[in-house]
């Protein structure tokens, strides 16, 4: 009999203050959304970064003309290196078919290259990219190598554009999130002096302090939880028809987001859009009703 009164309890309520409630859901959707996009993306840029720093090389490029008896004894320097784990020799020729593929589309640019004007150079791998100064001071000096490119750096700054976007959705959310908290704790206010008579009566005839409470926290966590379905909602669409849909490309090549990835965004926005408003919603009431 208490649940189906407290069940009753929470959808009049609910009903009472509609155009509050959706304000709250709608805000709480919002903050849950940008909190979910944010938690992929932090998720997928460690993806990203264990993908590609597992795939770079580092790039010793040769001098022009450099003599035979040099490059032979750079290559076998590079091989007997502890630190390398593999090497891959690239020949002017080789660099200039490379380029006319990646350049297919300028053929202007391409007719103006020439492969001796692309020099030869060693794609080292390393069997821990971390040590890539230790590798650049080893063979910056040697006679024959003209310039070492560390590819770790050029994906750095990427990955330092992407952390700034994922901290930016990150401090959106929280923003959202105080806006959330304003409105339910707004929210039970209204409707805790709308039902300020019917409490008085509850605590004269001595209802427990958790019968009277029920209600107003049960009405802010199932807005919580609308809100995370909502917001959860979002997300699919937004996996659906931008990142498989128009912007599929770039997906591909920052890696793909997995479904099961979406899919572990919604116990956590469900949990944490019904949690800080359950707790907001008895906090609220902690310091309104004095009980």
């Amino acid at each position: 009999m208490r649940v189906k009164y407290v069940l009753s309890e929470v959808l009049v309520g609910l009903w009472r203050n509609v155009t509050m409630t959706i304000a709250m859901i709608i805000t709480m959707a919002v903050s849950l959304t940008m909190l979910g996009a944010s938690g992929l993306m932090y998720l997928q840029v460690d993806t990203m970064k264990k993908f590609y720093y597992d795939k770079i090389e580092v790039a010793i490029f040769l001098k022009v003309d450099v003599p035979d008896e040099q490059r032979v004894g750079i290559e076998e320097q590079l091989n007997g290196d502890p630190l390398v784990d593999g090497v891959i020799f690239e020949s002017g020729e080789d660099a200039y078919n490379k380029f006319k593929q990646m350049f297919a589309d300028a053929p202007d640019l391409v007719n103006a290259v020439k492969p001796e004007q692309l020099p030869e150079s060693f794609r080292v791998k390393l069997k821990n990219p971390e040590e890539y100064q230790a590798v650049y001071e080893k063979y910056k000096d040697t006679e024959g190598v003209d310039e070492i490119v560390d590819q770790r750096r050029l994906l750095d700054k990427i990955f330092n554009i992407l952390s700034a976007v994922q901290k930016m959705g990150l401090v959106a959310a929280s923003i959202m999130a105080i806006a959330a908290l304003l409105l339910v704790g707004n929210t039970i206010q209204v409707a805790a002096y709308s039902k300020r008579r019917e409490v008085a009566v509850m605590k004269l005839v001595g209802a427990s302090n958790w019968f009277i409470q029920a209600p107003f926290v049960l009405e802010a966590v199932v807005a919580g939880l609308i809100g995370s379905l909502i917001g959860f909602g979002a997300l699919v669409l937004g996996k659906v028809f931008l990142l498989d849909g128009s912007l599929h490309d770039l997906t591909d090549l920052l890696t793909p987001i997995e479904w099961s990835r979406v899919l572990l965004m919604l116990p956590l926005m469900a949990g944490v859009g019904s949690l800080v408003s359950a707790i907001t919603a008895w906090v609220t009431l902690r310091f309104y009703l004095r009980v």
